[in-house]
């Protein structure tokens, strides 16, 4: 049994889309995902709660004892707030999810300064998870256009919807120990599992 770590903070969306696609995939026996959360009260507990997802609350301080301590195929970064110490990471394989097309705007608030700065592509980076801040080798990206007349609403809505698609296929090709391809972004039909356009923008 593979354990997979999802480490968040904040409300948990993309933490349910990811816990809903391995759970109908194929490698579903073979996982045991465990919710983590630096914020007691956070909605990502509380979705891990309702989806009936072991979950724990683990206060930052206690980050290395915790994961040293464990013997985890992966962890993920899901909305997590703080940033991870070099240490911590040396315990195992960390991935993260970017909003931006990295190596462009790397740090916080990527959407909003991407779509300031006038540029026409941006879009999502999944990459392993080093303490140098956008660091570390990417696994998969996936571009959204910018049209002139596109709102940031809609471009940040584009964003959060082609990270619900594109994190949990690329997190089941590491756990499978894959290569993520692009053909696998499409198998369901440009919709995961769930079949039907995403409306994430990446095929305009």
């Amino acid at each position: 049994m593979k354990k997979l770590f999802i480490l968040g903070s904040g409300r948990g969306e993309n933490f349910e889309a990811i816990v809903k696609y391995l759970n109908s995939s194929k490698i579903s026996s073979e996982i045991e995902i465990t919710c983590l959360s630096d914020n007691i009260d956070s909605d990502i507990l509380k979705r891990a709660e309702a989806l009936g997802i072991k979950h724990k609350y683990l206060p930052f301080e206690e980050n290395f004892e915790f994961f040293a301590g464990h013997d985890f195929a992966l962890t993920v970064l899901s909305g997590y707030s703080r940033e991870l110490e070099a240490e911590i990471l040396l315990t195992g394989t960390f991935l993260n999810l970017h909003p931006s097309l990295l190596p462009a705007f790397k740090g916080q608030d990527a959407i909003a300064r991407a779509f300031k700065s006038g540029v026409k592509v941006s879009g999502v980076t999944v990459h392993y998870l080093t303490n140098e801040t956008g660091g570390g080798k990417i696994i998969a990206q996936y571009p959204i256009l910018i049209g002139n007349l596109t709102h940031f609403d809609e471009f940040e809505e584009s964003i959060h919807k082609l990270e619900n698609l594109l994190y949990p296929i690329v997190i089941e090709k590491v756990l499978e120990d894959k290569v993520f391809d692009f053909s696998d972004l499409f198998s369901g039909g440009c919709g995961g599992n769930s079949g039907g356009c995403s409306g994430c923008g990446g095929c305009h």
